[in-house]
């Protein structure tokens, strides 16, 4: 399993504080870890934090937490967040940036020989053939912060890697689960904000709505686990209970469940290796609990089996889903291209050659920034069709 590697024990030692970096503070995975931090204070201080537009909760974090780095990277730039990760003395950084933007902070918190708490499906789908080669070189441990891959890391350590068979994500369907595919193809930003279990950012809200999130945790997954797609399901589970499975060899099925609430993925993380008490909300069954299962409607959501496509055809093709993906949602939140188009935009970017994979993460850069230049080709056209 690609997440480990030999030496992600608590570098801190029994009884020792966790020293945290939070990257991306002011979004929704940002503000759950520091809730964290502040909720158990004997186990975790903030050793630094960033954030990149929200200024006034920035300077109110600053106030708040006076000891630790901090850097507004709308300000101070990206040089100044490097230089942050580099040289503040941290155990474990949780990546809660938004979008391909937090691919190289995942870089420099490694390059630091500091362990990745990673929110960032980015990193992984962008780079999986060379981030994890990083965190082995340098003695750290990635660990999934996404609810979906929280569980099944821990379903395969309690189980062991040589018995998967099949793993299955579960979906909560978005806001549109029951919406026939002509009103989906119709849908506004607004409707497509309207998320029945999670808040979130924006994009990957919308991402929800359309499925393509659910595609991009597919390819996170194959990344990961080093799995391939062909061992991958996604059900649809509206309650949002049942937060990943796994299959063992024999056939059988084993869940990870819980109230939905992201920081129990977050405290999993924090606390690795240890199974540590919280005062989290449990699930209780002395009140009637429903769970129910569906497939995907793959015809009504197309993002989703692109971004199975992607991940069998391998080479920079997750980047160019990605990339495609990214920009399509920036201009539908922008009110300029329909809610069908994000599919439109993305397959046809899929439909050109991605097939080189790159080795460094220049090239990284240079595949994602290729992909991004077919996408707004592809939205000028559409845009022309008005």
């Amino acid at each position: 399993m690609n997440t480990h590697t030999d030496s992600g024990q608590n570098r801190t030692g029994s009884g020792k504080r966790k020293r945290v970096l939070v990257l991306g503070a002011t979004g929704s995975i940002g503000t759950s870890t520091l809730d964290c931090i502040r909720n158990y204070p004997e186990r975790f201080t903030l050793a630094g934090f960033s954030a990149y537009g929200n200024g006034t909760l920035f300077d109110r974090l600053r106030a708040e937490f006076p000891q630790a780095a901090a850097v507004l990277v709308s300000r101070d730039g990206t040089d100044a967040l490097d230089a942050m990760i580099a040289e503040t003395p941290a155990d474990v950084a949780v990546n809660g940036i938004a979008g391909s933007a937090g691919l190289f902070p995942s870089k420099a918190v490694l390059e630091a020989g500091v362990d990745l708490a990673l929110a960032n499906k980015e990193t992984a789908i962008m780079a999986g053939n060379l981030i994890f080669p990083l965190a082995e070189k340098h003695g750290c441990k990635i660990l999934p912060v996404d609810s979906e891959h929280s569980a099944v890391f821990h379903l395969i350590e309690a189980f062991g890697r040589d018995v998967l068979d099949e793993i299955i994500l579960t979906a909560s369907g978005g806001p549109f689960r029951t919406w026939p595919a002509e009103k989906i193809a119709c849908a506004r930003p607004e409707d497509a904000l309207r998320h029945p279990t999670w808040s979130m950012g924006a994009k990957i809200t919308v991402d929800s709505a359309s499925l393509a999130n659910k595609g991009m945790e597919v390819l996170e997954a194959c990344a990961l686990f080093g799995i391939s797609p062909e061992k991958i399901r996604v059900a649809v589970h509206p309650q949002s209970l049942v937060h990943s499975l796994i299959r063992t060899a024999d056939g059988d099925l084993y869940a990870q469940i819980s109230p939905p609430d992201m920081r129990r993925p977050i405290l999993s993380a924090l606390c690795w290796p240890e199974k540590q008490e919280n005062r989290l909300e449990k699930l209780s069954f002395r009140i009637p609990c429903e769970m129910t299962f569906e497939p995907p409607r793959l015809d009504a959501f197309p993002l989703l089996p692109m971004a199975f496509r992607a991940a069998a055809m391998q080479g920079s093709y997750p980047i160019a889903f990605n990339a495609a993906n990214e920009e399509a949602v920036r201009v539908f939140l922008e009110g300029r291209i329909p809610f069908s188009a994000l599919a439109e935009i993305t397959a046809a970017v899929l439909e050109e050659d991605w097939s080189r994979l790159p080795e460094s993460f220049a090239e990284v850069s240079g595949q994602d920034r290729l992909a991004r230049a077919a996408a707004g080709r592809q939205i000028e056209r559409i845009c022309g069709r008005k």
